[in-house]
């Protein structure tokens, strides 16, 4: 869990960065799938005689980057201090105190602010309107 709190008015104000890494992250996930893909299509190309050594090393390098973007993306999320819960259905949380105690204020990509809340252990499924 991170160790930043969030009031409402901070974690709005975070929210535009925090939906434009999480549009990266899924850009570059989907990149590491598909150059992975590649790369796999390659390997089992050349059934192990050596041809296409070139293609491959270029093919492996480029997983490689896409690996590494999508890691510095993730750590640009880590310092904003929201916490990524779902890359694909893009719900992100933003810890913050409620009555005593830490709770998670959340989104989900698509909605148009942030409108829910949980508590640390209840999850997605336990969102209650703000």
């Amino acid at each position: 869990m991170s160790e930043r709190l969030f009031t409402l008015e901070e974690a709005l104000a975070t929210l535009p960065a925090a939906a434009r890494l999480l549009l990266e992250i899924q850009e570059w996930k989907q990149e590491l799938e598909d150059r992975s893909a590649n790369l796999e299509r390659l390997l089992n190309t050349t059934g192990g005689n050596g041809h296409l050594a070139d293609d491959i090393a270029e093919a492996r390098s480029s997983v490689q980057s896409a690996g590494r973007e999508l890691e510095r993306t993730f750590q640009e999320m880590d310092d904003l201090g929201v916490e990524l819960k779902g890359i694909d259905n893009g719900l992100l949380d933003f810890p913050s105190l409620r009555d005593g105690r830490v709770v998670y204020l959340c989104w989900r990509q698509g909605e148009e602010t942030i409108a829910f809340w949980h508590d640390v252990e209840a999850g997605f499924a336990g969102r209650q309107l703000l």
